[in-house]
């Protein structure tokens, strides 16, 4: 396959002239081992490769051997190999050694030994629109948080459309195929996560069934503020509901796969009297899984607008994410005690932020703008400094900036 650009390239080139090894992590099959390979000299596979595992067990460090940069793909198989990397790098003393790229989060925490001026860290996702060539780029998330006004020609992006994009998901294997074989791939992602990752990682007593189960529960509250309470009680089928600690131990385990991503809140300092709220949105990585665990196709999304509306949101915060990874970019969320809320913010590590409403119907442009201007009023912008930008991002149309100072923001022209 030919390979297709990524956000993340820049990031990995950026982090290899300043860290000594670079850790890339994301999902099985978001595509970090081909966009590790472009800038590695030498790669091996350690969850393939019988000669390399056979010697790790005589002695790791010959694994080390080769040109730089080194990629150790799926490393996590061996956490012993951590800290022979962090020595490896500390006798070179150079930048650019080592490359290491993990579907999942060791269990032991090796990471607990400091790689702090060794390491940088590099989180992949799933495709967004931008990088699958379903969105213009016409406008920037980066000069929308410098300030600059949006501005595009109308972007083309049907809500039918959209349906199958959601479905299809953002996995680099699935590009170009039918939204029908796309969902068939995502049904069995999430079949193999069940019966075989979750076992593997989180060890064999977790219930294939119940990790089922778990998961379409997430899947039909996405987006939202769903307790740990919800999600045991809306588990309850056949047989009993699973338990609240059950439930902890399962999204721990698919947090490990790095399948779920939560949203936290962000607590700006306020002029109001209102109570912030402090619980995480939930996420899948890609929206996709959500709707593969309910065996959901395009036409049960526009036959429920109003879940796909949540839908929607989810595959906005992913696309943010990636796109404002090269700023090193937090998506954060807001609600308060008044009912207030806002979709997403993007928070960027000097202070400066956005807030953005999701809007799948252009026709919620008018109340959704409304929403964040009474928001911005209510931070205490001495404190927590004027909003970059106020937007409201829909499917598809112009870009444009309203009088009132929100941007209309179509994710079809949506770029880094």
């Amino acid at each position: 396959m030919e390979y297709t650009p990524r956000v993340a390239d820049a990031q990995l080139a950026d982090a290899l002239r300043t860290a000594g090894a670079v850790l890339v992590e994301g999902p099985k099959a978001c595509g970090k081992t081909e966009t590790a390979k472009r800038v590695a000299a030498t790669v091996t596979y350690l969850d393939t490769d019988s000669q390399a595992r056979a010697a790790i067990d005589i002695d790791p460090e010959l694994v080390l051997q080769g040109p730089s940069p080194h990629l150790l793909d799926e490393w996590q198989e061996y956490p012993q190999l951590w800290n022979h990397v962090r020595r490896a790098v500390d006798a070179a003393g150079e930048p650019g050694q080592f490359v290491l790229t993990g579907s999942s989060v060791p269990t032991d925490d090796v990471r607990r030994h400091s790689g702090a001026g060794r390491f940088a860290r590099l989180r992949m996702r799933p495709l967004s629109l931008y990088e699958a060539g379903h969105s213009t780029g016409g406008v920037s998330l980066a000069a929308l948080l410098h300030g600059e006004p949006a501005r595009s020609p109308a972007a083309d992006l049907p809500v039918p459309r959209l349906a199958e994009l959601a479905v299809a998901g953002g996995w680099p294997a699935r590009q170009g195929a039918r939204v029908q074989e796309a969902a068939a791939y995502v049904r069995e992602y999430v079949a193999f996560t069940c019966e075989v990752d979750v076992p593997r990682i989180g060890g064999p007593r977790r219930d294939p069934a119940r990790v089922r189960r778990l998961m379409m529960s997430l899947a039909r509250n996405v987006a939202t503020e769903a307790p740990i309470a919800t999600l045991s009680a809306d588990t309850a089928g056949k047989d009993a509901a699973i338990d609240r600690e059950t439930v902890a131990d399962y999204l721990d385990v698919l947090g490990n796969l790095l399948l779920v991503e939560d949203q936290p809140p962000w607590a700006p300092h306020l002029r109001s009297s209102s109570v912030l709220r402090k619980s995480a949105k939930r996420h899948f990585t890609d929206p996709s899984i959500a709707l593969a665990a309910l065996g959901a196709g395009p036409e049960r999304l526009l036959a429920d607008l109003n879940y796909f509306g949540f839908v929607f949101e989810s595959l906005v915060v992913r696309d943010l994410r990636v796109l404002s990874g090269p700023l090193h970019g937090e998506v954060l969320h807001y609600r308060d005690s008044s009912g207030l809320e806002v979709d997403a913010i993007v928070v960027l590590p000097d202070g400066t932020w956005g807030a953005f409403e999701v809007k799948l119907g252009a026709g919620h442009v008018e109340s959704a703008a409304a929403s964040l201007r009474k928001f911005a009023a209510t931070v205490d912008q001495r404190k927590s400094g004027p909003p970059a930008v106020l937007g409201v991002i829909t499917p598809g149309g112009y870009g444009y900036r309203r009088e009132d100072g929100v941007d209309v923001v179509p994710l079809a022209a949506l770029g880094p």
